[in-house]
């Protein structure tokens, strides 16, 4: 369609508010590239799914679908054997959660069967992978303690190294305080290390890992806990290596269900698409317009971008009797927003 006409009928104006109604970036996605259809049936069919959803929305209120992400460039990995991070997992698990809540909402309607059963029919759940992610993962920085009791158990080995390191540092810092720039404790290279000033570098045990800017400080690891400091070094690389184990795990358990993870997500995404097209109905008070290829009428039709406060209805009959609308008054009369509002409609519908 001519890009022209659709700007002079701010149809795009229209877009950018459906676009505010839909909470997933697919479903964004799709509303940037609607455009009016000239195919009957298509048209039909897209009205009819706006009913249904608008009927739902007005008995069972919103159904959400924040927190979709479009998971599927992490599905290919996935389907080759490939490991998958934290973050991505979470949101399989967040994909699934929303199809679980889309699943529930459908059932409220117990035995109805609309034009948009069929999406909601073929969601799946998997409780098994879902309520193993979360879990296991607890954001997409930090995988729980309880993830395996190998994780559990090097953790609590780190905490108590940790203790024992920081017993000692606060010893060495009760001993040797005047060497000191400030009784405090900073990590340099991975290591704890204490602010000895200058001129104790030399006289100070323990190991040099840097320097201030101006050269008058030297951040030393005590050599009271360099032991200590390689037991956690130690610990620290079993952990990185039990969560890929984790990830793994997870990752394998979640690789059979690639198809099924693609098509919730699409699924959820045109869904997100539909309501969204179904609240902005709800919000201008619309209704589904009957479409007739030789007539036109429109009863208190609203110019949908102007202030419910300030807009006057129209009433406009074309066709049948008569195919030729003379529209005249004054400057400022409504006369160019009448045309509008039989463009914009006509648009709309499509």
């Amino acid at each position: 369609m001519n890009k022209k006409v659709l700007q002079t009928l701010e149809y795009y104006k229209i877009i950018d508010m459906l676009l505010e109604e839909a909470d997933t970036p697919l479903a964004k996605e799709s509303i940037r590239h609607l455009l009016p259809s000239s195919r009957r049936e298509e048209i039909i069919s897209w009205q009819t799914e706006t009913s249904h959803a608008l009927m739902r929305l007005l008995k069972q209120g919103r159904l959400p679908f924040h927190g979709l992400t479009d998971i599927r460039p992490s599905l290919v990995p996935l389907e080759k054997g490939g490991v998958l991070g934290m973050g991505e997992l979470l949101d399989i698990a967040r994909c699934l959660e929303i199809a679980k809540d889309a699943i529930a909402y459908d059932a409220k309607f117990e035995d109805l069967k609309d034009a948009l059963s069929g999406r909601f029919g073929a969601l799946m759940d998997l409780p098994d992978l879902r309520l193993e992610i979360n879990r296991c993962i607890l954001s997409p920085e930090e995988m729980a303690d309880d993830a395996s009791s190998e994780l559990k158990r090097i953790r609590r080995a780190m905490k108590t190294t940790n203790d024992k390191v920081r017993e000692q540092l606060t010893a060495t810092m009760n001993l040797s305080g005047s060497m000191l720039r400030d009784n405090i404790v900073t990590m340099r290279n991975g290591r704890y290390c204490l602010p000895v000033k200058q001129e104790y570098k030399s006289t100070f045990p323990g190991m040099i890992h840097d320097q201030s800017s101006t050269g008058s400080t030297f951040f030393i690891e005590p050599m009271a806990i360099v032991q200590l400091n390689n037991e956690l070094a130690e610990l620290g690389m079993k952990e990185q290596e039990e969560i890929e184990k984790i990830l793994a795990s997870l990752s394998a358990l979640a690789a059979p269900y690639a198809e099924d993870l693609q098509r919730n997500v699409l699924l959820l995404a045109e869904l997100d698409f539909i309501f969204a097209k179904a609240k902005l109905s709800k919000k201008m008070q619309g209704s589904e317009p009957l479409f007739d290829q030789d007539y036109i009428h429109i009863k208190k039709g609203r110019h949908p971008l102007i202030p419910k406060d300030k807009v006057v209805p129209i009433d406009v009959t074309l066709g049948k009797t008569y195919d030729l609308l003379i529209i005249t008054g004054p400057n400022t009369g409504g006369k160019t927003v009448s045309l509008k509002t039989v463009g914009l409609f006509t648009l709309m519908g499509q």
